[in-house]
């Protein structure tokens, strides 16, 4: 039984989860602009230490497949489990609403309807449940749509969740997407009410890292946490006691040692910051490594 699992967050919809010996991934992309680099993406190396490696991938969009999944397989006994309408001879166990699959004893994934291409996931870890949505969201897009559009988007979205309001699900990685406009975060909103999961993960949010943080900050209910994890590489720990309750906590960040090299302001001459207690590492430290807000918006 395993009572402990790892969480790490890499980028937009993906996603890991690491239970002992065994370790899942959901939705992997490294970025348009390759945000995602360095020691802070998946290495294949770092896989081989594990006894199974499951690889999910929920539909074709760019932004939930990165091909870089399918080398994997060169190092690490990986597994990949794909919705059934990706394009013929994308590799993978194809999964259509309904389906459920034995991973090892005592794991099983069942597919889930979505509202956009592909599935969602519900993967249990002897007992413990972590569903991961794709592209299942309320995707009303209410400044633009027609009335008709709207209520058409509602109708698929409560059909699509009605299923999942019957399972206990104790984590959620579910969309919040501020490109909606009014209103988006409607269907994570009404996810919340009906499935009431213990915990909830927003993602898919488009480096709005502001939008995402206030979302967690006023979402969280009696039934529902929400926590947001908008950092690359951010990791949580779960840890569940004998009585069934969640406890969460943070891990100490390990900084690697490619990314502890500083650059050294104070060796220049008449430096301007010689004599500053400013954080000088952080005001060196490359940009592009920083979250950002307001970036160009991708599309799916």
């Amino acid at each position: 039984m395993v009572s402990q699992f790892r969480i790490t967050h890499y980028f937009h919809s993906g996603f890991s989860i690491e239970a002992d010996d065994l370790f899942f991934v959901f939705d992997y992309w490294r970025g348009e602009r390759q945000e995602l680099t360095g020691s802070r993406q998946i290495l294949p190396s770092q896989l081989s230490r594990y006894r199974k490696v499951f690889v999910f991938i929920s539909h074709e969009h760019i932004d939930h497949l990165d091909p870089i999944v399918f080398t994997w397989k060169e190092q690490a006994d990986v597994s990949y489990f794909v919705s059934s309408d990706m394009p013929v001879g994308t590799r993978g166990k194809r999964m259509a609403p309904g389906d459920s699959l034995t991973l090892d004893p005592g794991i099983t994934v069942t597919a889930f309807e979505s509202t956009d291409l592909g599935v969602s996931f519900l993967l249990n870890i002897h007992g413990r449940t972590f569903f991961h949505a794709g592209d299942l969201n309320f995707w009303h897009w209410r400044d633009e749509s027609t009335l008709q559009e709207i209520d058409e988007a509602e109708q698929e979205f409560v059909r699509a969740v009605k299923p999942l309001s019957r399972e206990q699900v104790d984590v959620a990685f579910f969309p919040v997407d501020p490109r909606q406009g009014t209103m988006f975060e409607a269907g994570a909103n009404y996810f919340i009410l009906q499935v009431k999961p213990r915990l909830l993960i927003p993602m898919h949010y488009f480096h709005r890292t502001e939008i995402i943080l206030e979302y967690a900050r006023t979402a969280s209910s009696r039934t529902t946490e929400v926590l947001a994890m908008p950092g690359i590489g951010d990791c949580i720990l779960l840890d569940f006691d004998e009585d069934g309750y969640m406890n969460i906590s943070f891990p100490v960040k390990e900084t690697p040692p490619a990314e502890a090299e500083e650059v050294t302001l104070d060796t220049m001459e008449d430096s301007p910051f010689a004599e500053s207690d400013l954080p000088l590492p952080q005001l060196a430290e490359p940009e592009s490594q920083l979250p950002q807000s307001g970036e160009e918006e991708t599309s799916e």
